[in-house]
């Protein structure tokens, strides 16, 4: 078994798994000290395997993070998978931990260079490693597991036990040797075969046909017969069912049997049937249900990226087979390298485009892989390279590792927000604010546009709920007269809304109302009414749904930028879905420009309105590859205000520019 194992740049990890072994490891002539003392730093060993005070100790190294990954254990014993467990931990752990690594490097570095504090607020002694690391432990208690019961696997098969089989010797060339049988058992033994195959035919014919038998009859005496399906038998044809069509008994029916069947309207009584029937534990999820502040806000949750438990387990098996197929390098082979590296502290590079051309080739296609529209990869990087163009790198950090500091910060920027992404806010400063006594109060409304399908009356329906549950009455104005079925799913989401709870009470009604005015109607006009019925009756918000609009046509895009000019929203909000890819980039240009000079031409009071905000849908669907949240905020440079994750009316999440950070530079 092993003594000691740990991650060092200073002592990032460790673990030791006997008394003896701890205590040795707190002491100064430890062998790891040891090992950096007398291998490392003065080069006194070429071997891949440092020896000391009865302990073997092995290591490996990821220059770029300057980290040494190091393994103790009693030289006596053989331990055939150390090789193994040092590449594994070291891929894993990497792949992990590597954004928070390069940044715990970036404000080191910052530190010794006379500037202790960085963009992110911390200083180099003020990191909290064991909050970072709280999962590794379990991580690497499966890998050391896995190993160690594969290891055990091996020694049982290596010195398994030889059975004795008592075998009758293989057949002999001498033709001779051979037995000989009697022709008359041999012919027996065929028409037994034959007659038993022949009599399976015929039941399965006598099946299919209704006991007819076919004309094809089996010769049993000579050995031919034939086959179902064979050119010999007879097809047969096969009735083929109609559909049963409908009765309505001997009468047409009447308009009170066609009424029964409408269901595009509500009737009276329908909705205290639907309260028994619809289970409303469907209709959230408990596990995503947000929090409340101690001051009664309903905040969502944040979208936390993180490797689950199956993805960590698949990471680790994947880096088991990698690491049987290939073989595992020496320690020796890295030795040289550190050593330098040690030798070189006070050395620098200056960087030249040449230098960082393959890396940022790399870096360009890492974004792609990652959703990001290749238009917008292509001027990050292109941004990052200028920014490092002649800067000096020395010491422990190579070229990859600056291009990937670099390119964190330059996300960084970008995704942070430049106004405030607080819609609770906004929404509680209008209403709250002063007016005149003659001057009625307006609601605060908030328009979702967006191509089609991308989830606009869905995703309205989960800002309700979050409106809801923070205390505020919402009026829900159907502006999509031209989708059949629209106004129906809004009516739909009403009544579930309405018979929610709100922090503990039974139901929610009389917070939530549709207005609707049915189809091929002006969806300018309706907003109109919307907001000013809202103004009546003392709604807080009212969330306007819109018809989707493709980009490219013009004529739709008029309309919807004529209700933009015509009712001036406090906020529009465009609504995308996180798998668009490159077409983000069209989407998003084109939109804002169309809503911009369209809402110019019309006149109105919101002239020149474009996207203030975005909401991501199916975000759920995208795992790691988020980059097409990169690809919106760099077109338009307004924030993300949520994203949709799942069908229920909590799965909706607030982004953190450090979460999309991490994974977009994951691997």
């Amino acid at each position: 078994m092993l003594d000691h194992c740990s991650i060092s740049h200073k002592v990032l990890w460790s673990r030791s798994f006997t008394p003896a072994a701890a205590q040795a490891a707190a002491s100064s002539s430890s062998p790891v000290n040891s090992l950096i003392r007398e291998a490392l730093i003065e080069g006194r060993t070429a071997e891949d395997k440092y020896e000391k005070d009865g302990y073997a100790v092995k290591w490996s190294f990821v220059n770029d993070l300057e980290l040494i990954f190091v393994v103790a254990y009693q030289r006596i014993l053989q331990l055939t998978y150390i090789d193994e467990l040092l590449a594994t931990l070291k891929n894993i752990f990497v792949k992990l931990f590597e954004p928070f690594l390069a940044t715990f490097l970036a404000s080191l570095h910052a530190a010794t260079s006379g500037s202790a504090i960085i963009a992110s607020g911390q200083s180099a002694a003020s990191w909290n490693f064991a909050k970072a690391f709280e999962n590794w432990d379990a991580v690497f208690d499966r890998i050391l597991h896995g190993l160690e019961s594969k290891a055990a696997q091996d020694r049982k098969a290596r010195y398994k036990p030889v059975q004795i089989s008592i075998e009758p010797s293989p057949p002999s060339d001498d033709m001779s040797t051979i037995p000989s049988q009697s022709a008359e058992t041999t012919v027996d033994e065929e028409q037994i075969a034959r007659n038993v195959q022949a009599l399976k035919n015929r039941l399965r014919g006598k099946g299919a046909r209704g006991g007819r038998r076919g004309p094809g009859r089996s010769d049993i005496g000579s050995g031919r017969e034939s086959l179902p399906g064979s050119d010999s038998d007879t097809p047969v044809k096969r009735k083929t069912k109609t559909k049963t069509q409908r009765k309505w008994g001997e009468q047409a029916p009447t308009e009170s049997d066609m009424a029964s069947l409408d269901f595009s309207y509500e009737k009276p009584g329908d909705a205290d049937a639907n309260r028994g029937s619809l289970d409303l534990n469907a209709l959230v999820d408990r596990d995503s249900l947000g929090t409340r502040t101690q001051n009664g806000m309903y905040e969502v949750k944040d979208w936390e990226f993180g490797l689950k438990d199956s993805a960590a387990d698949d990471m680790i098996s994947k880096a088991l087979m990698s690491s049987q197929t290939s073989k595992p390098t020496s320690s020796s082979g890295s030795l040289g390298a550190l050593g330098s590296l040690f030798a070189r502290l006070t050395g620098s590079k200056v960087l030249t485009e040449d230098d960082l051309k393959p890396v940022l080739e790399g870096m360009k296609q890492h974004l792609m892989k990652k959703n990001v529209a290749k238009e917008i990869a292509d001027k990050v990087c292109e941004g990052v390279g200028e920014s490092l163009v002649g800067k000096k790198v020395g010491g422990f950090q190579t070229i990859n590792a600056a291009v990937r500091l670099a390119l964190s910060n330059s996300l960084t920027r970008i995704l942070t927000p430049k106004t405030s992404t607080d819609l609770l806010l906004s929404i509680r400063t209008k209403l709250s604010a002063p007016l005149p006594s003659s001057q009625q109060r307006m609601p605060y409304s908030i328009t979702f546009v967006g191509v089609n399908g991308v989830g606009k009356s869905t995703n309205l329906s989960k800002v309700c709920f979050w409106l809801i549950q923070n205390g505020l009455r919402v009026l829900i104005a159907a502006c999509d007269t031209f989708r059949s079925g629209a106004v129906e799913q809004l009516r739909v989401h009403v009544r579930n809304l309405s018979m929610l709870g709100v922090n503990g009470a039974t139901d929610s009604k009389g917070r939530v109302e549709l207005y609707e005015r049915g189809y091929g109607k002006d969806a300018a006009g309706i907003a109109k009414e919307a907001i000013a019925y809202a103004r009546d009756h003392d709604f807080d918000v009212v969330l306007i749904d819109t018809a989707g609009r493709m980009q490219d046509n013009e004529p739709l895009m008029r309309a919807l930028a004529k209700l933009v000019a015509t009712n001036n929203p406090d906020k529009i909000i465009f609504v995308g879905e996180a798998l668009v890819g490159n077409e983000a980039v069209d989407q998003l240009t084109k939109f804002d420009r169309a809503l911009r000079d369209f809402s110019a031409a019309s006149g109105g009071v919101g002239k020149q309105r474009g996207i203030d905000g975005m909401l991501v849908t199916k975000w759920d669907t995208v795992d790691d590859k988020v980059g097409a949240a990169l690809s919106m905020t760099y077109v338009t440079g307004q924030p993300i205000i949520f994203v949709g994750c799942g069908q229920t009316y909590t799965d909706l999440r607030q982004l953190r520019v450090s979460n999309v950070v991490q994974a977009i530079l994951s691997d």
